[in-house]
């Protein structure tokens, strides 16, 4: 296993992306904190399928974007397990992949950027910033943040989101730059449109269609695509590999 005795905390875990990468990290003998907002009940229908296929998980309630919430549960993990050597921020703020009743520019206001911003960037802060003292001890942790290929190719310009999204792909590479001698590997993963998920499904079957035909695979990402490259950048097989951007598009981005 690929992940054997590794503790793994997986933000915005209780569905899409981040129960895929829960379930593929446990399945790889990782113990996964499944952290979610408000939705308990699908919060431990993620650990009971964990646990149901041989793993290990719990769930924990918390907003990432309060700094207080989590230190908590940071004190919480650490308490039970002693360190974290995985982090996952995949928690965002909610949106809709809406491109036919999306905000045009001249009607953002800078609330709508600061939502993405907090619910990105800062999140992404308050959790490393808090693990930072554990992870700096293993001298082989994993930060792997969740970004979006629109940050390279913006063929449907939701602003606020797409800025959102490309703060954290330039404190991915800060991170790696100054963490990398404490053998901390730092990367991001850049999804296409992931489908289903809570907020492609409001992105209609023309538009899914028209991506699907510029895209070489001939389909969208699932959400398992996206855990199988978020096992590989954790894992011992990533080894010097850092400050990356892996872009699971199916070639619709190509860098």
């Amino acid at each position: 296993m690929l992940l054997q005795n590794k503790v793994a905390l997986v933000t915005g875990a209780s569905r899409g992306i981040g129960a895929a990468i829960a379930q593929a990290y446990a399945k790889q003998g990782a113990f996964v904190i499944v952290n979610y907002l408000s939705n308990t009940e699908k919060a431990e229908e993620v650990v009971r399928q964990i646990i149901a296929d041989g793993g290990q998980a719990f769930a924990l309630a918390c907003d990432v974007r309060d700094e207080s919430q989590v230190t908590a549960m940071l004190n919480d993990i650490f308490e039970n397990f002693g360190t974290i050597d995985i982090i996952v921020n995949n928690a965002l703020s909610q949106y809709q992949f809406d491109p036919k009743h999306r905000k045009m520019l001249a009607e953002l206001k800078w609330q709508d950027y600061e939502n993405q911003l907090e619910g990105g960037i800062k999140a992404v802060l308050n959790v490393v910033q808090g693990a930072l003292a554990k992870l700096k001890t293993n001298n082989s942790s994993r930060i792997i943040n969740i970004t979006s290929n629109l940050v390279k190719a913006p063929v449907i310009p939701y602003h606020d989101y797409i800025v959102g999204k490309s703060a954290i792909l330039g404190l991915t590479r800060t991170m790696a730059s100054e963490l990398g001698a404490f053998g901390i590997r730092v990367n991001a993963i850049a999804p296409g449109l992931t489908y289903p998920t809570d907020a492609s499904i409001y992105t209609k079957r023309d538009v899914r269609e028209a991506l699907i035909e510029q895209t070489p695979t001939k389909r969208l990402t699932t959400p398992e695509d996206i855990a199988g490259s978020a096992v590989f950048l954790a894992s011992d097989l990533s080894n010097n590999i850092t400050g990356q951007c892996l872009y699971v598009d199916g070639g619709l981005t190509m860098v």
